[in-house]
């Protein structure tokens, strides 16, 4: 996960200097969408029934998958 400290961005200014948009680098830019991707799927998972490690084994040890 990025950390925002870690984020060095430019800006573009209006003739105001307001600023009105951002450049990052490319990694840095596909890193932070990999993240939104990540906690958009958790967030839509979060109501799903959870299932504890143990549960998971036994189906695993009962399909002869270990």
């Amino acid at each position: 996960m990025i950390k925002i400290q870690g984020l060095h961005p430019e800006y573009v200014t209006d003739e105001e200097g307001n600023r009105k948009s951002v450049i990052l680098p490319i990694s840095d830019f596909q890193e932070l969408i990999e993240d939104i991707e990540d906690l958009a799927a958790i967030a839509e998972r979060r109501d799903e029934p959870t299932v504890s490690h143990e549960e998971i084994l036994n189906g695993l040890r009962n399909d002869g998958l270990i």
